[in-house]
């Protein structure tokens, strides 16, 4: 029996495609949980052409993302930071101060398509990525610097032998 799935079923295929299954699988399993539906010649005509539409969509999607994505591989972001002697930041940046700075740069995304795993912690140069579409990533360059903190504690000890 040919059947078009309405939803993604792992080791079978995902969804808009017509696939043939077993009569009993489609009958008893897919077909009453919604998860496909009959495969008559309207519905597979009708699904053909609301796929075209949907790649349509996408493909101008997908362009518009690239755009974005090229002009976040030329950006370099530069924090800087208090911090410890070993390196270690008083804080930590997060992706909201990436995106803020992004944002003042002139360039608006998602603050939750920045993929920061966790906080940076660390003094150095980090290569963040960025998932503007499924299709499309990029990666936003970012330094973190001491601001001052390593010669900090010197300082404050020669004050208090004074």
């Amino acid at each position: 029996m040919r059947v078009i799935l309405t939803e993604d079923v792992d080791k079978l295929g995902n969804a808009g495609q017509v696939v043939k299954v077993r009569d009993g699988y489609a009958r008893n399993f897919l077909i009453p949980r919604g998860i496909a539906l009959l495969a008559t010649d309207g519905r597979v005509r009708e699904m053909e052409h609301k796929r075209r539409i949907i790649d349509e969509r996408v493909r101008k999607e997908v362009k518009g993302h690239e755009k974005v994505a090229f002009s976040l591989q030329k950006v370099r972001l530069s924090f800087s930071v208090r911090a410890g002697e070993e390196g270690k930041l008083f804080g930590s940046v997060t992706s909201s101060d990436i995106h803020s700075q992004l944002v003042e740069q002139g360039i608006e995304i998602d603050r939750r398509r920045i993929e920061l795993p966790e906080p940076i912690k660390q003094l150095g140069e980090y290569k963040i990525p960025v998932r503007l579409h499924r299709e499309v990533k990029a990666e936003v360059r970012v330094s973190v610097v001491s601001e001052g903190g390593v010669e900090a504690p010197a300082a404050e000890a020669e004050a208090e032998t004074e």
